[in-house]
């Protein structure tokens, strides 16, 4: 049996949605992109999503106009956490910000008394990031920014749909990014992202940037780039959005088999689930001691794994020319030589679930 380690959702609509546009000969910035913007608006729960190329486009852009707005200025100090795809610190350190790497807890996402204790007064904002799709603890993050008067970012390109107590991910800070790369729960089918804000001032600066600072077709306000989006991205983005609940739901039954088909089985560590959060499962991310043999078993069974992520962000090589000042996170110095991507997607079915299980019982002998 061949199980990749995700897929992504394709139908004949989608097919034909990509003929619409090309027939319609609108190819960047049209009805599709407006009209996918509103839905995702609506669907995230806030007023504003401008799309971009991409979700280090859509968030260095929105560095820029906080930059602009006098909210982000060179060598202030943004805190993230280390365990993370690389791109979620590209964009702040572009904009002249300095970044504070700080450790995650046992749910793999960003550790709020790690966040505090990383504070100075250079420090004006903070990067939560929703890891493999489970929301941050949110309350305690909103709290601690409150105390110090700093703005949140969340980073939702791995958990577009996901849930904090009812609050959609991208609908509960100042702004968000989101990425619609083809692995992505949503995915456009190639490079693509987007901001959502409830700050109008913010969406239409970020909407003036991605597009050469234009007012209008012929005046230019600013000067800005040319990071927009195209139609048929939009008009498949439309699609998979309107699907996206129903497969990440798929995504959780997925979870629940894994779960009771390696509860138990020594060896092997799920991951932890944070009460009141709905988990959409980007990625399911297991700790094993030996996931590179485990790996390469899986891999001779034809079962598709990943390591997000091997080397972690403070210990990249762009990071250590960088910064002098290099944290020790225990946690994520930890899980990163044990995490093991297993196959997730949002229509994986029981069989292919059972026999990842069973191969991995059976490396483990269990």
């Amino acid at each position: 049996m061949k199980i990749q380690l995700s897929k992504p959702y394709v139908t004949q609509e989608v097919k034909d949605a990509v003929l619409r546009v090309i027939d319609g000969g609108n190819f960047i910035l049209g009805k599709e992109s407006e009209a996918f913007e509103k839905e995702m608006a609506a669907h995230t729960g806030v007023k504003n999503c401008v799309l971009s190329a991409n979700w280090t486009a859509a968030v260095y852009l929105l560095c820029l106009s906080l930059k602009k707005l006098g909210r982000l200025k060179e060598g202030d100090e943004v805190i993230m956490p280390s365990h993370t795809a690389f791109p979620s610190c590209e964009p702040f350190i572009h904009a002249g910000a300095v970044v504070k790497f700080v450790d995650v807890d046992e749910t793999y996402t960003i550790d709020p008394a790690a966040i505090e204790r990383a504070i100075t007064p250079k420090t004006v904002g903070i990067l939560p990031v929703h890891l493999y799709g489970l929301a941050v603890d949110m309350e305690r993050i909103k709290a601690i920014a409150a105390a110090h008067k700093l703005w949140i970012i969340e980073d939702c390109a791995q958990a577009q749909g996901a849930k904090y107590k009812g609050a959609r991910v991208g609908s509960m800070t100042m702004a968000a990014g989101f990425s619609f790369f083809p692995s992505k729960n949503l995915s456009v089918f190639g490079d693509g992202g987007a901001m959502t804000t409830n700050d109008d001032e913010l969406a239409n600066l970020v909407r003036k940037l991605r597009n050469h600072g234009k007012r209008d077709k012929f005046t230019n306000d600013m000067i800005g780039f040319n990071l927009r989006f195209n139609e048929m991205n939009a008009a498949i983005g439309r699609i998979q959005l309107r699907e996206l609940d129903r497969l990440n739901q798929g995504r959780r039954d997925a979870v629940a088999l894994y779960r009771k088909l390696l509860g138990g089985v020594q060896g092997v560590t799920l991951p932890v689930e944070r009460p009141g959060c709905e988990h959409v499962y980007h990625m399911f991310v297991i700790q094993v001691d030996n996931r590179e043999g485990l790996g390469k078993f899986l891999g001779e069974k034809g079962v598709g794994t990943g390591i997000h992520y091997p080397i972690a962000c403070h210990q990249q090589p762009a990071i250590l020319a960088l910064y002098k000042d290099i944290p020790k996170l225990p946690v994520t110095e930890r899980v990163i030589n044990r995490i093991l991507s297993l196959p997730i997607y949002g229509e994986i079915n029981a069989e292919q679930v059972t026999y990842v299980c069973n191969c991995i019982k059976e490396y483990l002998k269990a």
